[in-house]
């Protein structure tokens, strides 16, 4: 069970993999006495014993494990910004939100006056296919009340999970309805998509967004591109703008669909000089097709290594703004008490032999203020303010100029729209602003939004006068400070785009966010020129 929708995923992700975290095999450290990097090393030894002495001598209460996170964390932020430390109550959140999956119920929800109110049943888990709706009150597990003041939403997640494939008998009251609902729910995995939506945008051209690399991405980009394929996609649009990363196992197998046999894909050196190479498989899928991939300024790690090895390939048009610019390999050690860390163990360089990596030897606040240096600078609006080093030019097989030194930076490039109203109606829409306000538009009126289908939900103007009068004062009552007067149309389809995704879930956002987006339109722009 969610207690958010798959929407909200990039708020979990975004501190499980904000700064695009590779992840690479897991070590495990739990054995840390035979250890070789530990033995016989007095320097370690001085460390050990000095948390003992504080802990066994000083003259007040010491809580040790805070001083063993201090001590960690002040360690690895004087390495590098991507490697940190994950604490034992936070590691589970964390890898979670990489898996492809978990174990519950599967719904999405709100808590409304004391009672679970079902937002949507996740796509595909076990609550979608016994027949829950959106709007439906879960008020009895197992005849176990969860309507209380004082219930907490950890302990309703206790009643709602379990093992797979055990049952749990839910009590629901449905609106319309005289008596209680029942339904018998099997526990199952639950999938947490990367794979935000994946759609035509013209009769030719097919569109897939990935939120993040995690475990079953690749699974479910392959799905979607074959899908794409039988509606006669002979074009692709890979948007991977605010993509963090993840899993670069995942990034190589998705650029792989795209090249042809042995074309390199990345190249990685550790601090030995150990170089790995990956190469490209005859497995494509794409290889034929014309790709063009969206990137921005918050497009990171595993998303750079697709663009970058697509772009050294001469594979395609990138289109967007220059990426984040990390070029360094996390891998995940655990420290034997539940907690790990996540280690720089390497360097990755694109075909071409180029680091996207950008310099962080000024501290970490002024490497993660570096979106500031790039606004003030211009380069969000002009691409001939993006700052670019000769001595890091490199040239394709195809005759391309490309750069290293600090992200991809685009074949083509699109401006960011700087208004800040309009900027400021994208942060609502992005950040779950409107959903609350939308969830409590839909329950006026859920027999009606319910029995809606999607191609008729799309011709018809969902949000009218009496919609927006309402959101006016809403924003009043949330002290949200916007002029939206002058964005009527933009607020009218940002609110049925939150319409859509609470009631048919994140592909239809997409695809009304979508509308009279500029890089997108580009995209089309370029498609129907070759």
């Amino acid at each position: 069970m969610k207690k958010n929708s798959n929407k909200y995923l990039p708020l979990i992700i975004g501190f499980a993999c904000a700064i695009g975290v590779i992840l690479g095999a897991a070590l495990d450290f739990s054995d840390y006495t035979s250890s070789p990097f530990l033995s016989n090393n007095t320097k370690k030894e001085k460390l050990a014993r000095l948390i003992d002495y504080i802990e066994y001598e000083y003259v007040d209460d010491v809580n040790i494990d805070s001083i063993v996170d201090i001590t960690v964390n002040g360690i690895l932020t004087d390495l590098d910004p991507h490697s940190v430390y994950i604490p034992q109550e936070e590691y589970a959140m964390v890898s979670e939100s990489m898996k492809g999956d978990f174990v519950g119920i599967g719904v999405s929800f709100y808590s409304v006056n004391d009672t679970i109110v079902v937002i949507q049943p996740l796509e595909g888990g076990p609550s979608q296919k016994v027949g829950i709706q959106g709007g439906d009150r879960i008020l009895y597990a197992d005849g176990k009340p969860l309507f209380n003041k004082n219930i907490s939403n950890d302990s309703i997640t206790e009643h709602l999970k379990g093992e797979e494939n055990t049952k749990v008998v839910l009590k629901v009251y449905r609106k319309g309805n005289p008596e209680l609902l029942e339904f018998n729910v099997r526990r199952g995995r639950v999938p947490l998509r990367s794979v935000d939506a994946a759609y035509m945008l013209t009769d030719k051209l097919g569109y897939i967004k990935i939120n993040r690399f995690a475990e079953s991405t690749y699974k479910e980009f392959k799905e979607s591109l074959i899908n794409l394929k039988e509606q006669g996609a002979t074009k692709i649009a890979l948007d991977l703008r605010n993509n963090p990363g993840g899993y670069l196992g995942e990034a190589t197998q998705i650029v792989d669909e795209f090249l042809p046999d042995d074309k390199l894909i990345l190249i990685t050196r550790n601090k030995k000089g150990a170089v790995e190479k990956t190469f490209a498989t005859n497995s494509g899928n794409f290889e034929e097709g014309e790709l063009f991939v969206l990137i921005n300024e918050n497009s990171a790690s595993a998303s750079e290594i697709v663009a970058g090895a697509l772009q050294d390939n001469d594979k395609g048009t990138i289109v967007g703004r220059r990426s984040y610019g990390k070029g360094l390999v996390q891998r995940e050690m655990a420290l034997g008490d539940g907690s790990a860390v996540r280690l720089t163990i390497a360097r990755y360089y694109t075909p071409t032999g180029r680091s996207i990596q950008k310099p962080y030897d000024h501290g970490n606040k002024e490497y993660f203020n570096d979106y500031l240096n790039r606004y003030k600078n211009g380069e969000l609006i002009n691409a001939d303010s993006i700052t670019v080093a000769d001595s890091l030019k490199y040239i394709t097989p195809g005759g391309k100029v490309v750069f290293g030194g600090g992200g991809i930076i685009p074949d083509v490039f699109v401006a960011k729209d700087t208004n800040f109203e309009k900027e400021s109606l994208n942060l609502m829409l992005r950040s779950g602003y409107m959903d609350r306000f939308i969830f409590e538009v839909l329950e006026n009126d859920r027999e009606y939004y319910n029995s809606l289908v999607f191609e008729d939900f799309m011709q018809i103007e969902m949000v009218d006068e009496k919609i927006l009068d309402q959101f006016r004062t809403f924003t009043i009552r949330e002290n949200f400070q916007v002029k939206i007067t002058d964005y009527e149309p933009v607020l009218r389809r940002y609110l049925k785009a939150t319409m859509a995704q609470q009631l048919f879930g994140s592909n239809a956002f997409e695809q009304i966010v979508n509308e009279e987006d500029r890089m997108i339109e580009k995209v089309i722009e370029l498609s129907l020129k070759k």
